[in-house]
């Protein structure tokens, strides 16, 4: 496939061939008074209830329905989630999944790709190189190789996010989005193509897009910060970068602390419990570095929730 194939008939097509397989996740109005923002309405979309705890699973389950799978299986590389995402799409077609992480992934999330059955080799300190270590053994073996964000099947799953959100909240006046490699603000802007304003939302210590859209193409950013293990993969993807420059509104960016209070918030206010790039959007909206005007309806994407943040009494 190539960017060519990411339309909204393919997206449309994509949607289709996941019902049954992927979750179709709520979405949760509030008042902004709610979170200490009077005068907008905010609109959550809970894809963090969506298998594997994150949007990832719409990518890998589409390579997984669309292309052969060889007997070595699939291999991936992953901070946290895509690895979690792709060992529950492997389970479930009974194939095997060998899974490269770096090690800044947390607990939590290595413990998730294990529960699903996958084999999980750690390989360096950032997404990077766990990249360069899963194609060695993809060239080695032959296994299905499933990218994180720079293939046009994992962004085709991962817009049909945006296709199901427009259906369920179709007057938005913009749409927040976490962004770490660009598969899902790259599939998410194939699908509203300008309709609705999107907006990408990076920390300030893993700028990718940020510095991407500065410079006029993918350029190596910083990789560090609070949420190291989903939004800081050096770069952002080829394949989006072109549907970012045409439909991306801009990358606002959020510090470490305002995402750690974005997440407090959403556990203290709505009992909801996000990892911290899964808090990300919602983290511009409440910190100010995006500035939501009296009478709008803002959307944000919780995109993920692989955290052992919370404890439970035995």
């Amino acid at each position: 496939m190539t960017l060519d194939d990411l339309t909204p008939d393919a997206i449309e097509a994509a949607a289709a061939r996941l019902r049954g397989h992927a979750r179709r996740t709520p979405v949760f109005e509030i008042t902004g008074a709610d979170v200490g923002l009077p005068g907008v309405t905010l609109v959550f979309k809970l894809e963090f209830l969506q298998h594997g705890g994150s949007f990832k699973a719409r990518g890998a389950l589409t390579h997984l329905l669309t292309r052969d799978m060889p007997p070595a299986g699939v291999v991936a590389a992953s901070g946290g989630n895509h690895g979690v995402a792709v060992a529950f799409a492997a389970m479930r077609a009974g194939k095997p999944a060998t899974i490269f992480v770096p090690s800044v992934c947390s607990p939590a999330k290595l413990a998730h790709i294990a529960y699903y059955g996958a084999e999980v080799r750690i390989a360096g300190d950032r997404y990077a190189d766990a990249l360069a270590a899963s194609e060695v053994f993809q060239r080695e073996t032959g296994a299905l190789a499933i990218h994180a964000f720079d293939q046009v099947e994992t962004m085709l799953g991962q817009a049909t996010v945006a296709h199901e959100f427009e259906a369920q909240a179709p007057e938005l006046d913009a749409v927040l989005v976490a962004v770490g490699g660009g598969g899902l603000i790259g599939g998410m802007a194939a699908w509203y193509r300008g309709r609705t304003r999107l907006v990408a939302v990076e920390p300030e210590a893993a700028p990718t897009l940020a510095h991407a859209l500065a410079a006029g193409q993918p350029v190596d950013a910083p990789a560090g910060g609070v949420a190291a293990d989903s939004l800081a993969p050096r770069r952002v993807g080829d394949l989006m970068f072109p549907l970012a420059q045409r439909w991306v509104e801009r990358s606002v960016l959020v510090h470490d602390d305002a995402i750690r209070q974005a997440q407090q918030t959403l556990w203290q206010v709505l009992r909801i419990v996000v990892e911290p790039g899964g808090a990300a959007a919602f983290a511009a909206l409440q910190s100010g570095a995006f500035k939501a005007e009296p009478g709008q309806r803002i959307g944000i994407l919780l995109c993920g929730a692989n955290t052992d943040a919370v404890r439970f009494a035995t």
